[in-house]
């Protein structure tokens, strides 16, 4: 008799063209390609990763990205450019602090021209 061969795995495949990645993966891939000085939102990553309704959970993916060093957790931020997730880095005023290195001006938590300083991955990712 032979040996059943298992079932084929299911993939996902990204606008990116990349398969078989958790999605905190795949946020954090998206979030290492943030140009300094520039800032996206929890929504756009999602929406970008085809799952706009998303967004909270692109926040938990990043909620420990702040201890990677190769992702720049601290250019995402809310739809309002609120630094929404600034009490996860290791002091409340480091996310604006790097930031500030990047010349990105931050007023009472909120980033100033947001709108100019956004950064849109399905944009600036298209194929």
């Amino acid at each position: 008799m032979a040996a059943k061969k298992p079932p084929e795995k299911l993939t996902s495949v990204l606008p990116s063209g990349k398969k078989d990645s958790s999605f905190f993966e795949q946020v954090y891939d998206v979030a290492r390609q943030i140009p300094k000085g520039r800032v996206t939102s929890y929504g756009a990553i999602a929406a970008y990763l085809g799952t706009k309704m998303s967004a909270r959970l692109v926040g938990w993916a990043m909620n420990g990205a702040h201890l990677m060093k190769d992702i720049p957790a601290h250019r995402v931020v809310n739809r309002n450019g609120m630094l929404s997730g600034k009490m996860h880095f290791s002091t409340p005023t480091r996310m604006e602090e790097l930031l500030k290195k990047e010349k990105v001006t931050v007023v009472d938590d909120v980033i100033v021209d947001f709108e100019k300083k956004f950064w849109d991955p399905a944009v600036e990712l298209s194929l």
